[in-house]
């Protein structure tokens, strides 16, 4: 266990999961516990059993009871599971205020999922939290912070006393999410750069990001996020053709394997590989062929004849 982890207060739980399902917080008080973020919907039975296993382990003793799902964004990896742990724990779900009226049309929200081909079971939002919002959990305050760059719409979580922040996927210990508005003709790197900047000015002392480990060497984290922004903002197609990557990945990740006709025929339909054709000027044919050579040659991928694996070649 990491001198990270070692450092939360006892009423903070964090589950690590992996990159097609996010990494779950779970806040006690008392009896009560609040989640934060729920994973992919392929692995929403997964996150049902950790959760509940959690809630028999509540460091205040006795078992807890699940009250509240908060998400931090609703990209299909963070809220995955909103459905599963509300219906089986009867309790009620909060998303970032800019996302709430698309919840409440899903029809809106379905439409987002497909253009990224990916999936989410539908869900109900009890309400919104907005930035500057304080929310009690796990003994502690944390203050809401918006977090655009990733998703103009994504949210952090800061507690002061003890100098945590969950930074989704505004801060991993090895960069960050995918600057997904850039793809779209949108500013985010600027954005990007500003949530670091914030970030850098809250001094955590702890970081516990949306995806990989807890971390305590933030300063390094901040410095190597900032190279690679850098590096995206001098060459945006290095930050498209990264997008490509992390999104034939997750396709990979969730399907766990697909045809190569089928994925040309899936992009060719889809709007997120669309626009990176687009902003890459490059037939979309070549943009997939070109993207499953390079994640083949770092071993993201095994290929058999004409079918795509997700696991490494041994």
């Amino acid at each position: 266990m990491s001198r990270a982890i070692d450092r939360l207060p006892r009423g903070v739980v964090m589950i690590e999961r992996d990159w097609l399902s996010s990494n779950h917080v779970l806040l006690f008080d008392d009896d009560r516990a609040t989640i934060i973020d729920t994973g992919y919907g392929k692995h929403a039975a997964t996150t049902g059993q950790l959760v509940a296993a959690a809630l028999r382990n509540n460091p205040h003793g006795g078992a807890a009871r699940l009250q509240r799902i908060l998400n931090t964004h609703l990209h299909s990896d963070h809220c995955g599971g909103n459905a599963t742990l509300a219906a089986a724990h009867e309790c009620t779900t909060y998303v970032p205020a800019a996302s709430l009226a698309a919840v409440r049309n899903w029809p809106q929200m379905a439409d987002e999922y497909d253009s990224l081909a990916q999936r989410c079971q539908r869900f109900e939002a009890t309400g919104a939290i907005s930035p500057g919002e304080i929310i009690h959990g796990g003994g502690l305050d944390w203050t809401v912070h918006a977090a655009p760059g990733h998703d103009p719409r994504s949210l952090i979580f800061f507690n002061p006393e003890h100098r945590i922040l969950l930074s989704a996927d505004a801060l991993w210990q090895y960069g960050f999410g995918v600057i997904f508005p850039e793809i779209f003709d949108q500013s985010g790197f600027a954005e990007q750069a500003a949530v670091l900047e914030l970030i850098e000015s809250l001094e955590p002392a702890v970081v516990i990001p949306g995806h990989g480990p807890a971390f305590d060497d933030v300063a390094d984290a901040l410095t190597r996020a900032r190279r690679r922004l850098d590096k995206f903002v001098a060459q945006p197609l290095l930050s498209h053709q990264h997008a490509l990557k992390v999104m034939i990945k997750f396709l990979l990740l969730d399907r766990e394997q697909i045809g190569v006709a089928q994925l040309h025929d899936l992009a060719e339909r889809t709007l997120i590989f669309q626009e990176l054709a687009r902003q890459l000027n490059t037939p979309m044919r070549t943009v997939i062929d070109t993207t499953v050579a390079a994640l083949q040659a770092q071993q993201q991928l095994r290929r058999q004849d004409d079918i795509l694996f997700n696991d490494a070649p041994q």
